[in-house]
């Protein structure tokens, strides 16, 4: 181009007169800046277009109570998996003040609408309400995986939606609970179920794994009572528990927050070697009790890398792949054995 440039001036300077050569300057210079905005152009096209390259997916992972140490590790495990993978994705990590906090779950999923996310990763706090922001969002274009609780299937078909479910099998996973706190108690013991949230499916699974348990081994179940997944909630209804079953043998708690509660009550009233107890979760403070014979066994969903599986898969089905239920692993643990 400094060639063209060249020739056009000695050209311009040699046909022109004096007077002529001023103006024919002023006339060189244009045409100049013309060339180098032009090349100025492409440059700002060719920037723009790279950034669009590498302009990350936006992933948003929206989990239940982050007053349960369970989302709380999972929240760390899914901020290590983004700082391994920065270049991957952007993340945005949301949670509710507790477990029975629809109405913020539900606003949560809209915020993220709102601000244009690819991806939605969430633990529903109720496997029905939650149905309808869903769709919406799914309307949207955004890739939506469900973890940790699944979202009740009759709603999802009544709605006309799918989405895929990563996580563990529950009712396997409390069976395992169960059974092996059957091999501590007499057949005919009488034992207590302190469930979750009445309309979380995972919550309905627990309790029915539970139950098929004690109904196999034979024991006796007196109680079944929502404990909504609360540590407080649990606590009091455990206190009245032992004041009506003098002859209980076992409490089986739907989670660990709930079998902390439930411990503290049988340590005050000094009923915690009568009384066995179980939870699932396999959170830090479960652990504890477990060293210490408080806690007969939990059950390990890995809640570390719960929301990492979620995030893969969501960024697999982003490029391309095909959206399905995937299973997660649940493993019993107890103070001998784990995994």
């Amino acid at each position: 181009m400094s060639f063209y440039l060249n020739f056009l001036l000695i050209s311009t300077v040699r046909r022109c007169t004096a007077r002529s050569r001023l103006r024919s300057a002023f006339s060189l210079f244009a045409l100049i800046s013309v060339f180098c905005a032009l090349l100025g152009c492409s440059d700002s096209a060719t920037e723009s277009n790279g950034q669009s390259e590498v302009q990350r997916p936006k992933v948003a992972l929206i989990m239940k109570s982050l007053a349960n140490e369970f989302f709380v590790a999972m929240a760390d495990g899914a901020r290590q998996h983004h700082a391994e993978h920065s270049s991957q994705y952007d993340l945005i990590v949301n949670g509710i003040k507790d477990e029975s906090d629809l109405t913020q779950q539900v606003t949560l999923v809209e915020q993220m609408m709102a601000i244009g996310v690819d991806v939605i990763v969430i633990a529903p706090a109720d496997s029905k309400a939650l149905v309808p922001v869903l769709k919406r969002a799914v309307n949207a274009g955004i890739v939506v995986v469900n973890i940790d609780n699944q979202l009740d299937q009759s709603v999802l078909q009544q709605a006309n939606l799918s989405v895929p479910f990563v996580g563990p099998d529950n009712r396997a996973g409390a069976k395992k609970v169960g059974d092996y706190l059957a091999k501590q108690l007499q057949p005919g013991s009488e034992v207590a179920i302190i469930a979750g949230i009445a309309t979380a499916f995972n919550g309905q699974q627990r309790q029915a794994g539970f139950e098929d348990s004690m109904q196999q081994t034979g024991m006796k179940v007196v109680s079944v009572q929502n404990g909504d997944w609360q540590q407080a909630k649990a606590s009091t209804i455990t206190s009245a528990l032992v004041n009506e079953y003098p002859n209980l043998a076992a409490v089986l708690c739907a989670n660990d927050s709930m079998a902390l509660g439930a411990a503290a009550v049988l340590k005050q009233a000094g009923k915690s070697e009568q009384i066995k107890l179980v939870g699932f979760d396999n959170i830090a403070a479960a652990k504890e009790l477990l060293a210490n014979d408080r806690l007969v066994a939990t059950a390990e969903q890995y809640g570390g890398q719960l929301a990492v599986f979620g995030i893969d898969f969501a960024l697999e089905i982003l490029a391309g792949g095909q959206p399905k239920d995937k299973k997660t692993p649940v493993d019993l643990i107890t103070k001998a054995a784990t995994p």
